[in-house]
């Protein structure tokens, strides 16, 4: 073999091993995973790292628009496929031009709101506050959890509201619908079971 042709199979070589290397290292950083625990009677979920507030709804948040934010949390009790459970919420983030902070409420039987926030702080504040009962699961039976995050505008919040809150037959189509304008975002976790969850006091933050 010549120098010239070892030198191409060992950059060959080289170049295998770091696409090998840098392919779980790439989707790592792109799938933050999603973080469940249980205060006994509640699921509740983290993303660490996951940031809504950026990007095109950042532009319209600083344009004086308010965003609204349609999320869903939705239990499985198979490989997301036969639905246990699921919980809407709607969220509306304002943003204060002057003082450079965000506003956020969400609406609904437990309403709640909090002001004067950073982004980082507005986006923990409603993650925080998203949880979906897990009354009736077997705390040894499996199931698999899925969070959905979607901008709406006015025609999709005047849509899917109806007399009693969010439409749930309406929200699944709805979050299924893809537009370039919109930020969808979504993480799953499962199998989990009740009896192997970290346990954390039941809080809502308001």
């Amino acid at each position: 073999m010549t120098a010239l042709g070892a030198r191409d199979k060992g950059i060959s070589r080289r170049r295998w091993l770091l696409a090998g290397l840098g392919i779980p290292l790439f989707h790592g950083r792109a799938a933050e995973p999603l973080q469940v625990s249980f205060d006994g009677d509640n699921l509740h979920v983290a993303v660490p790292g996951l940031h809504f507030l950026t990007g095109k709804p950042l532009e319209r948040l600083r344009d004086a628009a308010t965003v609204v934010f349609l999320s869903q949390l939705t239990v499985y009790s198979d490989p997301y496929v036969t639905v246990f459970r699921r919980m809407p919420e709607r969220i509306n983030v304002s943003y204060d031009l002057w003082e450079e902070k965000f506003s956020v409420s969400i609406p609904g039987a437990a309403a709640r709101s909090m002001s004067h926030l950073g982004a980082a702080q507005a986006e923990n504040w409603v993650m925080e506050g998203l949880a979906v009962s897990a009354l009736g699961l077997d705390p040894s039976r499996q199931f698999w959890l899925k969070f959905e995050l979607k901008t709406a505008d006015r025609r999709d919040v005047s849509r899917l509201l109806g007399e009693t809150g969010i439409s749930l037959s309406t929200l699944v189509d709805w979050m299924t619908r893809r537009d370039p304008d919109d930020l969808y975002l979504t993480r799953s976790a499962g199998p989990l079971r009740l009896m192997d969850l970290p346990r954390i006091r039941g809080t809502r933050n308001g």
